[in-house]
């Protein structure tokens, strides 16, 4: 049952996101709504599907299948968030070459972008408050807080490569966790 569950919920927010960083707040939803996870150990699976090669929304699907149902769950939940957009674009391939130049296809793609974006800053905001929320000074964790402005100077001022950064990050997530524990 549990794997049905994992599978159904995954084709929901197949069916409903525009794929990657869309996908968050639905997968937090579900994940929260049936007790699968906690709003951290999900912020944690998007740290870590963030950090790995290939889509976001799958990357998630993966380690939230897998942290709820093992292997099964994981394929079951990848299958799941994959079956959509497999289906959307075997269907918009083939109707796309007949309605690119109309102007109502043109009218529903200019409504969509806000809406694209509202999400994006809906994740942006809900992880934030997960991973520099915390019950240090202020309310505030300085050291995610540390962490995260030198990681914004080494990818916009320094130009660095994202996996240079991603280890720079982690060398200082250590540092502070061994230093202030």
């Amino acid at each position: 049952m549990l794997y049905l569950e994992l599978f159904l919920s995954f084709v929901m927010i197949g069916f409903t996101s525009f794929g990657g960083m869309s996908m968050i707040p639905l997968i937090n939803d579900e994940m929260l709504s049936h007790g699968w996870m906690t709003a951290q150990e999900v912020a944690d699976i998007v740290a870590i599907a963030e950090m790995t090669p290939g889509p976001l929304g799958l990357n998630c699907a993966t380690f939230a299948g897998m942290r709820t149902g093992g292997v099964m769950g994981a394929a079951a939940a990848s299958v799941g968030v994959l079956l959509p957009s497999l289906t959307l674009c075997l269907i918009a391939a083939i109707f796309m070459e007949r309605f690119k130049e109309s102007k109502l296809m043109g009218h529903a793609l200019y409504g969509i972008r806000p809406v694209c974006i509202g999400m994006i800053a809906a994740v942006v905001i809900q992880q934030s408050m997960a991973n520099y929320a915390g019950t240090w000074l202020l309310g505030m964790s300085w050291h995610a807080l540390i962490i995260g402005a030198v990681a914004l100077v080494l990818l916009i001022v320094l130009k660095w490569s994202v996996p240079k950064t991603i280890t720079v990050s982690a060398a200082l997530g250590l540092l502070f966790g061994v230093l202030f524990g």
